[in-house]
């Protein structure tokens, strides 16, 4: 599946009217083995090479000269034995054509092309590899070594291609929103299918089979836990008990590439206990109240404070902080139990763009990215935003045992924890609420079919389950 073949043209033109002169080296993924040469995991073509070719097929890389103004893709077309064991598909001319390219060589041609051009002097921009097979590709091709592939990326090119991508087109939203609404129908999925006696791994399967007969995948890998202390926990041998918190976080990739991202949590039986409302209450809270903040201009990093402030006063309101909010805030002292950031940049990638670089996708040249403090440096967005940017709001409260010993033990940030009334909660566990938004020219908007999120409308849904 593709856009229009004017969407690339457009696409190409301006990312070369934003690199000064020489050539554009865009390499696309290869086939990725599991545990043989012939027995791959599911190819996943590179967002970039997608975001400007639009072709899926493994083993491609492209050339776009920018003083010639010419866009060359290189790969073969396919050999009688690929048509024994594959059948019959389109041709890469075929391919190359709907994308706007007329000229495709062989891949044997590439490296001969790349010497040329830089046996003239002429600048050979790539982006940083993070597959080891593109590392050793471009090294054999560039001839630098691979401990300096990374270093020798070019920034001009980084920047030009974040710029560009980080503004989502109307297409673009669309298909996003397509990701984000099979998403919904994942979470609605769990949501229905979860009681106590079941297994996560059970409710993992469901959601992935919604994904996969809306014609896409998974985004990345579903967490899907009763622990949801661990941020990332994508272990699905639980089984549920009453009483249990259920932290669903799941999305949907499209067949373009283009990703959902959803959190929900919701109680293992019936009903939410007393003490889960409570602090249910508390991360929706500030799940609203930042997203209503969200417009052009405003910094994200300062909806991700506003997130922390929020998180804060409600802890205190459960007796586990005390003392001035922003004092808190500014001292840490809310990252023992918001340890991560409040959200993240959306598109083709789910982390957009993670490969570039954070402080080139999330930051800017004004604002650098705090990669030594506790919490901030989780923090993957905090640039200012602008219309066009899609991207996440996702706080949440975490109970993590380990972390609440360590810091009791240094008596840490005393003067805003109450430990003693911690202990209690330390077998609480995690709740996260995420939603999708899309910054417009006077706001923002969120994105998606509307999907349960308050605990009237999450326990009423858990009712009807019949369970």
């Amino acid at each position: 599946m593709m856009f229009s073949t004017q969407t690339y043209r457009s696409r190409r033109r301006a990312l070369q009217e934003n690199v000064s002169n020489g050539i554009i080296l865009l390499m696309g993924n290869g086939e990725a083995s599991i545990n043989f040469r012939d027995n791959t995991y599911p190819f996943r073509q590179d967002s970039t090479f997608l975001y400007y070719f639009g072709i899926a097929t493994p083993g491609l890389a492209a050339i776009i000269d920018i003083d010639e103004n010419t866009a060359t893709i290189f790969g073969d077309e396919m050999t009688i034995d690929d048509i024994i064991w594959m059948g019959r598909l389109e041709t890469l001319k075929e391919k190359a054509a709907k994308a706007g390219v007329s000229e495709t060589q062989p891949t044997k041609r590439l490296a001969a092309t790349l010497l040329e051009a830089m046996d003239n002097g002429r600048p050979v921009h790539f982006l940083p590899p993070y597959r080891h097979a593109n590392l050793i590709k471009l090294t054999q091709l560039t001839g630098i070594p691979i401990e300096q592939l990374t270093g020798a990326a070019s920034v001009e090119l980084i920047k030009a291609v974040v710029a560009q991508r980080s503004v989502k087109s109307e297409e673009e939203v669309a298909e996003i929103e397509r990701a984000v609404n099979t998403s919904v129908e994942m979470h609605l999925t769990a949501m229905r299918l979860a009681k106590p006696g079941m297994t996560e791994q059970h409710i993992a399967a469901a959601i992935q089979q919604v994904a996969q007969q809306a014609g896409g995948a998974l985004a990345y890998p579903t967490i899907l836990s009763v622990r949801g202390e661990v941020l990332h926990n994508h272990y699905h041998g639980n089984v549920l008990q009453e009483g249990d918190l259920v932290l669903n976080d799941s999305g949907a990739e499209t067949a373009m590439g283009y990703a959902g991202d959803l959190t929900r949590t919701f109680p293992a039986g019936k009903t939410f206990t007393p003490l889960q409302k409570e602090v249910y209450d508390i991360v929706l809270n500030a799940l609203e109240s930042a997203t209503a903040a969200l417009k052009p201009g405003v910094r994200y990093l300062d909806i991700h404070l506003h997130a922390c402030r929020m998180l804060t006063d409600g802890l205190k309101s459960l007796g586990l902080m005390r003392g001035d909010t922003d004092e808190a805030v500014a001292a840490g002292a809310h990252t023992l139990f918001f340890q991560c950031g409040t959200g993240h940049m959306m598109g083709l990638d789910v982390h957009d763009m993670e490969d570039l670089g954070e402080q080139y996708v999330g930051y800017s040249d004004t604002l650098r990215k705090d990669t030594g403090t506790f919490g901030l440096k989780s923090l993957r967005l905090g640039k200012q935003l602008e219309a066009g940017y899609v991207l996440t709001v996702e706080p949440g409260l975490y109970f993590i045992p380990e972390l609440i010993d360590l810091w009791k033990a240094e008596n840490k940030l005393t003067q805003f924890i109450d430990y003693s009334k911690v202990e209690t909660f330390r077998d609480f566990g995690g709740i996260r609420v995420e939603d999708d938004v899309l910054i417009t020219a006077n706001g923002h908007r969120i994105l998606g079919k509307p999907l349960a999120k308050t605990v009237a409308d999450i326990e009423q849904i858990r009712t009807e389950t019949g369970q």
